[in-house]
């Protein structure tokens, strides 16, 4: 027969580890961690980010790789027209990709780490500056997002 102390410290433990993954800072539990980067509350770099004015300007030329990192139901509510969905909890994995699993992936080129034309966005902006954070540890120098997102696209798209 299992001892309390010996059940307890196992459901403890599960609960330690689905606290982990769910945070959105580093956090220890039960000798578990994970972290994923922050949004920043400080005003953002004007060089991140891409006005509604350069979004639209880069969509009619056909200049941008823009990334929808908001969840897939929300993506087929609304979206904006060329964008690729992948979401957030995803990201880190996709950009990891060889380019050629990436293409076959998601059916679009993968994107370049010096690539000026790489557009994160989400339903607001929080999410978004976190793709921003997590692409740009990972060498996409360049990538920007538009953080009025989803929602200042189809206010102003209506």
């Amino acid at each position: 027969m299992l001892s309390y102390f010996f059940v307890s410290r196992i459901f403890l433990s599960a609960i330690g580890k689905i606290a982990c993954r769910s945070g959105s800072v580093t956090i220890q539990c039960y000798n578990l961690s994970t972290s994923t980067v922050n949004y920043n509350d400080e005003s953002p770099d004007p060089e991140t980010v891409v006005s509604y004015e350069q979004l639209r300007s880069m969509l009619s030329s056909n200049d941008i790789q823009l990334f929808d990192v908001r969840n897939p139901d929300e993506f087929q509510a609304g979206r904006i027209p060329g964008s690729i969905n992948i979401p957030l909890d995803n990201l880190e994995q996709s950009l990891k990709l060889s380019p050629q699993h990436f293409e076959l992936l998601f059916e679009a080129k993968a994107p370049g780490k010096e690539d000026d034309n790489i557009v994160f966005h989400c339903q607001r902006g929080r999410r978004s500056a976190t793709a921003l954070g997590i692409a740009k540890g990972l060498g996409y120098t360049r990538a920007r997002h538009f953080a009025g997102g989803y929602s200042k696209w189809a206010e102003r798209n209506e």
